[in-house]
């Protein structure tokens, strides 16, 4: 079969893409029109159809506007965008607050139908209920104009933190310490400094490799400040608008309503699973940073305190002397071009998929490359990579969804955005594994993008289970067998030395409890901005989070605040646990591999068909079961964090 057309997305004007907008959201509201006319209780399937019809126009025309705002290279576009997002946010409202629609879908009788569309139907008529849909109509206007509002603020949120890029100049003796290829892409200007800026490639890199802790200081300084003062604002009113929604609706707060539809389903079982987590953690965490003191000391004498800018640079000095391992002699083994190669090759492997190059396919940036997904050679959907850093373009990693697919109507579409170094450049391992993160996103669309309604094809679970397949397929960027078969010495061909991927391995350990600290402090924070009344400082809360869940000082004092730029206050809001919560279920499914071999095929074919397949057809709880054939457990991430658990080695069943 040969490969589909798919969509030339981005592609042409502003006003063509306000033009399809707009065709988008009046093909909704015909179907909305469409659906109230039906006699709900004898045409039930044709209720359903007009009903996913409509909300497959909203979303796609969601999907394009959200990635054009993030990665398009013309201003007017973005703009163009944005308004597409208000107009889309805003038929979201009027959908969810149609009665009639509500109705309608009410009366349709369920009890012939298949398990996943009651599962849909049941999870919709819950989302009517939740904005209100069932509230008098002076209520249901005030709904429709907070979520207007919210909208417009977390734009305004995202776009001052992408807009913002801080430098800091500093001599060429300030990089003492960073890779050779490094300096070379940071030549010295006419005035014999070397400016930096707060972009992914220049920042971490410079926090690991910098020794001089007064320049690392310097950096992270300046990246704290990103979206200060803009955002002071703008985040306030975004947690009183949520506050404000939430009540109106009946809630306590944001937080209890946006666990509601979380695997946690209440704020009370999320700040349980923080408060677990702490004590689980907190013994290796205190072990962990007091390794960290003792290696500062050697540097500076008499030192008492390990502050936030020396964490990374002391974690990798450890890694280096204790496990003997040097994050550096890793880079030359993980060119771009070759680790891009290797994940694509391993998750071909895995699933039985190929990707084929699609050359004439017109995209928003020449460094955007597109491939069509094929199992067999029949087309499962198309996937795009916008890998390299630019101006005005999404700063961090993250997957977006371009078309959602449909069994039988439309085949899905998905993008990958991430700010990775150019082919010949070397990565890091930790960009690696940001690679395999989030090709785990993109395979869990592609896989998932074939049910039979929109609302429940792609990544369509609760939001808490959305992180666990690209969890779990970062575990993939440590396996000797994965890593042997495409890390291999830029120079010379040579494959990575076994010696070199165990080192790498044991010195992963080192950091778990300093990691699983850093999430839940801002998982807490998260949490927490959203549960108290509004009206707090904001900055003042993160200080006592800090204290409470972290062995750092209050890292945000003297004019740093990076809860203006912390992008997830918008996205995930209240539920930035999320990370954590699949992290523990990740390790859970991880035991499976862990039995047979992180390349057999038998297990990552079974993980495919029961928890990426399915898409949103079920409540994730039940995906997991059918994968482990019982519930899931913490006793898997206690043995991770308890550094316990078990090994794969290279003797594990290779794939078949």
């Amino acid at each position: 079969m040969a490969p589909f057309k798919g969509s030339e997305p981005l592609a042409g004007t502003p006003d063509a893409f306000k033009a399809l907008c707009k065709a988008d959201l009046e093909r909704a509201q015909a179907q909305v029109v469409a659906l109230k006319k039906l006699d709900a209780k004898a045409n039930g399937q044709a209720v359903l159809k007009a009903y996913d019809e409509a909300q497959t126009a909203i979303i796609n025309a969601a999907n394009r506007a959200s990635l054009t705002r993030e990665v398009h290279p013309d201003a007017a576009m973005r703009d163009a965008a944005r308004e597409c997002e208000q107009q889309v946010d805003a038929a979201n409202v009027a959908l969810s607050q149609d009665r009639g629609v509500y109705d309608g879908l009410s009366l349709v009788d369920l009890s012939k139908t298949d398990a996943a569309t009651r599962h849909w139907v049941d999870r919709a008529l819950l989302d009517f209920r939740r904005v209100g849909v069932d509230r008098d109509e002076p209520t249901r206007q005030k709904v429709k104009e907070l979520n207007d509002e919210i909208l417009k603020l977390g734009q305004q949120f995202g776009q001052n933190i992408a807009e913002d890029i801080r430098t800091v100049a500093f001599t060429p003796k300030e990089l003492d310490g960073l890779p050779e290829d490094y300096k070379k892409a940071h030549a010295p200007g006419a005035d014999g400094k070397v400016v930096l800026s707060s972009n992914y490639p220049d920042y971490f890199p410079f926090m690991t490799y910098a020794k001089n802790g007064k320049a690392r200081e310097k950096l992270w300084r300046a990246y704290r400040q990103r979206a200060f003062p803009k955002n002071q604002a703008v985040l306030t009113q975004l947690i009183e608008k949520r506050h404000e929604l939430a009540t109106l609706l009946g809630y306590a707060n944001w937080a209890t309503f946006t666990t509601e539809t979380r695997m946690t389903r209440t704020q009370q079982a999320a700040s349980d699973f923080i408060d677990q987590l702490a004590q689980a953690t907190e013994g290796r965490a205190k072990k962990e940073m007091a390794e960290l003191l003792a290696r500062k000391k050697k540097d500076v004498k008499g030192a008492t305190v390990v502050e936030p800018w020396d964490q990374d640079y002391y974690e990798d000095r450890v890694r280096a002397e204790r496990f003997g391992y040097d994050s550096q002699a890793v880079r030359p083994y993980l060119e771009y071009a070759r680790v891009k190669d290797g994940v694509m090759g391993i998750t071909s492997s895995l699933w039985g998929v190929a990707f084929l190059p699609v050359k004439d396919v017109k995209t928003w940036h020449g460094d955007v490359e597109a491939y069509d997904v094929l199992e067999k050679g029949k087309p499962l959907g198309r996937i795009f990579l916008d890998m390299h850093p630019r101006n005005d373009k999404y700063k961090h990693a993250a997957q977006f969804d371009l078309v959602t697919g449909e069994a039988d109507k439309r085949l899905p579409e998905a993008v990958l955005v991430c700010n990775f170094s150019r082919p010949g450049d070397l990565m890091t391992h930790d960009e690696v594994e940001t690679f395999f993160h989030e090709f785990g996103h993109l395979m869990h669309t592609i896989f998932s993008g074939q049910q039979k309604w929109t609302p429940i094809s792609g990544i369509s679970t609760e939001r808490d289970f959305v992180e666990t397949p690209s969890m779990l397929l970062q575990q993939w960027a440590q396996q000797p067998e994965v890593l042997k078969s495409f890390a291999k010495h830029h120079e010379t061909n040579e494959p990575i030395p076994a010696e070199l991927v165990e080192k790498l391995r044991a010195s992963k350990e080192f950091g778990t409890g300093l990691w699983a600290r850093r999430q839940l402090f801002l998982s807490a924070v998260s949490l927490q901005y959203y549960s108290r009344a509004p009206g707090f400082d904001t900055t003042a809360v993160l200080a006592e989070l800090q204290k409470k869940l972290s062995p750092f000082r209050h890292e945000f004092r003297d004019g740093t605040h990076f809860e203006l730029a912390f992008g997830h206050l918008d996205g995930y809001s209240a539920a930035y646990y999320t990370y954590l919560w699949s992290s523990v279920i990740a390790k859970d499914l991880e035991s499976e591999f862990l039995k047979n071999g992180y390349l057999d095929r038998d297990t990552a074919m079974k993980y495919r068909r029961t928890v990426l397949d399915p898409g949103g057809s079920k409540p994730a709880a039940e995906l997991v079961q059918d994968f482990l054939g019982r519930p899931y457990a913490f006793e898997a991430f206690r043995a991770y964090l308890d550094g316990t658990a078990a090994k794969t080695t290279d003797t594990a069943k290779d794939t078949k």
